[in-house]
């Protein structure tokens, strides 16, 4: 599997995988927790979450830009990950949001996202634009033995994001358990018992008792005898449920201070073998013809073209895939069975998928490749496109057989109602199953393609724009809460359905330019 890949590979993946690790521990709660922890609204957690993901991936526009212009890789991801871990020392301090500091309660934990997002954009595309290099370099190295050589190091490429992209998903794994399991701990240790619902009712009850509809009040007071808290004083009951709950999740993250940590060292101790574009010697000077300048234009902006055109289909892919830390994981709180695995917890099924699929289709490509039968890039994207949409069929199939109402008419049925309709744990399985297949068939494959059609001194900030496609994608993310919210669940999974169809359709329309220009 890492024969004749390049010797930093794998340093490069452990050490993306320790960010990750520390990483997908705040992603797998952070929704949920802006609603736990200051009772925001699931749009209004929504609308924070779609800005802090999507400024993740704008910032590593300028991650790149800072780096292609110093030439300086190493230093970049470096000081990316010392801001990220600054910014969860912030998140980590367990300090009880009330009426009195509340605004600048929030005010400073989007002022630790936006550290944690900066970080991220100097770290994330970067390396990915390191491990790009390795296979510039290994292609170099290749060309001087033949056209033959050279093929098979062109060939390894794809396989080497897709090797990469398996660590990030070890680190994601592991990570969403870290969160959830410190939280129960926490409150058995307080005398509580977790109940996800729980937190939006005590947060309705503190803000005014006597607005509540009696079956919220109802509800509230069967959860808290049930979570062990004192039904005769709920006002005292709530608070002190409220704070042992939320302090769990902040020393989840400590461990992403530690894991940020560990990433830096492990860079650190490798860096010397990782590319060093600033370090290289010139290159003698060789003089073009206006012919020969004007054909490299032409073929520069062709590629950019073709960038420009995968990035914008392939926003309406994170646009939906990312629903897996938004609406999807309101839907696993709230109509999933989740006696025995708290909704957190889900998100470590794409990142097990990819592992266990990764080799599984990395063969599958390799046999195709052997008999003449290669698969393109850009027809592997559109392919994704079309597996993320049978996600969203089976779902939006379900939903419509189930009969599920809106969220916010189900949350208003009595407890016993809500429980009669839950899902078993099966469905999200199968969701979770075809979104990571797609994820494959674009994600992996999408970082290579930039790699490929990337003008070598522009590679970091190509790199960006990938994940600046991703941002513009996380933008829009606030609309899925919204739709999951007001809508019959049905109709709101058949606009991702509907998305993602769409955009299978425009990517086989330029399938065709799009291989002529890659080839």
């Amino acid at each position: 599997m890492f024969k004749n890949h390049p010797k930093g590979l794998i340093p490069a993946a452990l050490a993306n995988m320790g960010e990750r690790f520390g990483y997908y521990i705040m992603n797998a709660v952070l929704v949920l927790f802006l609603c736990s922890k200051f009772g925001l609204s699931e749009e209004t957690s929504g609308t924070i979450y779609s800005c802090f993901y999507a400024g993740i991936y704008i910032l590593a526009l300028l991650g790149g830009f800072i780096a292609d212009k110093s030439q300086n890789y190493k230093g970049t991801i470096k000081t990316g990950l010392l801001i990220m871990a600054i910014g969860y020392v912030v998140l980590s301090i367990p300090i009880l949001a009330t009426s009195e500091n509340t605004t600048w309660l929030l005010v400073l934990t989007c002022a630790a996202l936006f550290m944690i997002a900066f970080g991220n954009g100097l770290f994330k595309g970067n390396l990915q634009a390191v491990v790009g290099q390795m296979y510039d370099d290994l292609e170099a190295e290749a060309a001087k033995k033949g056209p033959e050589a050279l093929a098979q190091a062109k060939d390894k490429r794809d396989s080497g994001f897709q090797i990469f992209y398996v660590f990030i998903n070890v680190g994601g794994l592991i990570a969403p358990f870290v969160a959830p399991i410190l939280r129960e701990w926490w409150l058995e240790a307080n005398n509580f018992i977790y109940n996800a619902k729980l937190p939006e009712l005590c947060h309705q009850f503190i803000a005014n008792s006597s607005a509540m509809e009696a079956s919220a009040l109802a509800n509230l007071n069967d959860m808290m005898a049930q979570a062990g808290g004192s039904i005769t004083d709920l006002a005292s009951s709530c608070q002190s449920y409220l704070q042992v709950f939320n302090e769990g999740i902040h020393y989840s993250f400590i461990a992403s201070v530690v894991a940020m940590l560990i990433s830096l060292v492990v860079f650190m101790v490798y860096q010397r073998i990782f590319p060093t574009p600033a370090k290289k010697k010139a290159v003698e000077s060789v003089k073009y013809t206006a012919e020969e300048k004007a054909a490299m234009a032409k073929e520069i902006k062709q590629r950019m073209y073709a960038l420009f055109a995968v990035l914008g289909v392939v926003i309406f892919f994170w646009f939906s895939f990312h629903q897996n830390g938004m609406s999807l994981s309101f839907f696993a709180r709230d109509f999933v069975d989740s006696t025995a695995v708290a909704p957190e917890i889900w998100q470590a099924i794409n990142p097990f998928f990819v592992i266990v699929l990764t080799p599984i289709i990395m063969a599958l490509f390799a046999s195709l490749a052997r008999k003449g039968k290669e698969i393109s890039t850009p027809r592997k994207i559109a392919i994704g496109m079309f597996i993320a949409g049978l996600a969203f069929l089976f779902l939006a199939v379900f939903s419509f057989i189930k009969g599920y109402p809106s969220a916010d008419a189900y949350k208003a049925l009595p407890i016993a109602e809500q429980t009669a309709q839950q899902a078993h744990w099966w469905v999200l399985i199968a969701v979770y199953f075809f979104l990571t297949v797609a994820e494959l068939f674009i994600s992996p494959l999408g970082l290579s393609f930039v790699s490929k059609v990337a003008p070598k001194h522009l590679l970091g900030l190509c790199q960006g724009l990938w994940l600046g496609a991703t941002a513009v994608g996380n933008l829009l993310l606030w609309i899925g809460p919204l739709m999951y919210n007001q809508w019959p669940l049905w109709l709101c999974w058949t606009v991702f359905l509907v998305v993602c169809l769409i955009s299978m359709g425009v990517m086989l329309g330029m399938v065709k330019w799009l291989e002529r220009v890659t080839n």
